[in-house]
């Protein structure tokens, strides 16, 4: 497994706290930092705010070439909701190419819806489909949130590339035996949200008020890592990291500081029996806490 750097951060305020993009430099840094580090792949989306312009005043540099990366990002969500069929091809190759213009190269290596329920029409799937035929895009795939709609990217043979929320507090794609579905190699799969924007590494006393039923499992988190020695962020990367059938984790960082502690935290080993152990703990942790798309902030 390897890590992905995701670039949500770089484009808006994101996270539970709120917290403050960093600046185009900041950010293009961290980018540099990265890629020189053993970080070759970078996720973006065309709605993370300016995200997508940041990576491509990175690209512009040309610290590292072109060919050495791989490059992520995501078709506006519900741009299709309220056009016709006959429409799909124009709306979704104006947004492809707004994003490659954006990032100043000529394709992507993969092309991600970012409205999952998409997966299951099969019109737009064809037509996510002729962005790769048209040369734009190496793979095409889906960013999902529920482990029905990650069951029928496997099923979908024209579908390379899944992205999908995993950690240790949110076990149901493993629960629905969503990797072991995917157990052949015709799919990549990308894990997103180790942290849950933060959630997994706060103190119980910083987590907000409409998040206030989270805090038992916050508390007990602390104390379970407490006792066997370990830090929250290398349990959280570790839970990941023994998933077989996850190729990349994609993770976000506010500053420079965060990226360089990520990346040597990554590279700390913790036994399997302490994961599973602590891991045990939090299979059924409920989806308004796990999901912060419903979270009523």
């Amino acid at each position: 497994m390897e890590l992905c750097l995701g670039t949500v951060q770089f484009g808006m305020d994101y996270g539970i706290k709120g917290q403050t993009q960093p600046s185009v430099e900041q950010a293009v840094e961290m980018l540099d930092y990265a890629t020189q580090n053993g970080i070759s792949t970078i996720d973006t989306a065309n709605a993370y705010g300016t995200a997508e312009d940041v990576v491509g005043s990175f690209l512009v540099k040309k610290t590292i070439t072109r060919d050495k990366l791989f490059i992520i990002s995501k078709f506006r969500p519900n741009l299709l909701d309220d056009v016709t069929s006959d429409e799909y091809y124009k709306v979704m190759r104006d947004n492809l190419e707004n994003t490659l213009s954006r990032l100043h190269t000529d394709y992507l290596d993969s092309y991600l819806l970012h409205s999952a329920r998409y997966i299951f029409n099969d019109e737009i799937i064809d037509t996510l489909n002729r962005m790769k035929q048209d040369g734009l895009v190496r793979r095409v795939g889906v960013s999902v949130y529920e482990p029905e709609e990650a069951k029928k990217c496997i099923e979908r043979p024209n579908v390379e590339f899944m992205q999908l929320p995993y950690s240790i507090f949110d076990q149901r794609m493993e629960k629905a035996g969503v990797f072991e579905y995917a157990k052949t190699d015709n799919i990549q799969i990308h894990s997103r949200s180790a942290f849950i924007q933060g959630l997994i590494l706060m103190n119980e006393d910083e987590v907000p008020s409409f998040l206030e039923k989270a805090k038992p499992i916050v508390r007990k988190i602390d104390i379970l890592c407490r006792r066997h020695g370990i830090s929250r962020i290398s349990l959280a990367m570790n839970y990941v990291k023994q998933q077989s059938r996850i190729s990349h984790l994609v993770f976000g960082v506010d500053n420079i500081e965060q990226l360089k502690e990520n990346i040597q935290i990554y590279q700390e080993d913790i036994s399997k029996n302490i994961i599973n152990d602590i891991a045990k703990e939090f299979r059924d942790i409920e989806a308004d806490i796990v999901m912060p798309s419903l979270w009523k902030k």
